[in-house]
């Protein structure tokens, strides 16, 4: 159970309400984890900044969904992998890809296999990548500026994992069939 409050748009800090509403217009919704995290202005903030940067990137967004489902499981954190899992599906992510990275192994998609190699490897090294993870993910076909942008995913990624490690939101109804739990450690 959460010891933060989740936020409504009228009940957040006056500073942490456009946040909200703009992921209301993106999602139809405000997630839980941003309603939590929402008790930060600072926090949200910055969130939504490298989010928006994100979602503009030249990764598609099943791709971009590939990282973001990839980075909860590595992370152990079960509110972003319920709606992760939930968007990538949506997305066109194959439902054996979702499935593969929700148990920690590889997708079948070679691309995608590639895109979430690299980003636990990225999060399990704190960001040493060898040579052979960075070829590996040029001989997949992407580019060297990607490599980077998947950094960026990482890094809001991060955000909302360690969030809603932290906050623990209640998971919302529409996502609970996606729901995960982290290995016990």
């Amino acid at each position: 159970m959460s010891s933060y409050p989740v936020h409504t748009i009228e009940s957040a800090p006056a500073q942490s309400r456009p946040v909200l509403q703009r992921l209301q217009q993106t999602f139809g919704m405000v997630p839980n984890v941003a309603a939590t995290m929402a008790n930060s202005p600072v926090l949200i903030s910055a969130f939504i900044g490298l989010f928006e940067r994100v979602h503009a990137s030249s990764l598609t967004e099943p791709q971009i969904q590939t990282l973001l489902l990839t980075n909860a499981v590595t992370n152990a954190s079960e509110w972003p992998v319920a709606f992760h899992t939930a968007l990538a599906l949506k997305e066109g992510v194959h439902s054996a890809d979702v499935d593969a990275i929700r148990q920690g192994v590889l997708p079948k998609d070679a691309r995608l296999a590639a895109l979430s190699a690299l980003a636990r490897t990225l999060v399990e090294k704190r960001g040493r990548l060898a040579e052979l993870d960075r070829r590996r993910a040029l001989e997949a076909g992407f580019s060297a500026e990607q490599i980077l942008e998947v950094i960026a995913v990482i890094a809001a990624s991060t955000i909302t994992n360690y969030s809603s490690n932290v906050t623990r939101p209640p998971l919302e109804a529409q996502f609970e069939a996606f729901a995960w739990h982290a290995p016990a450690v």
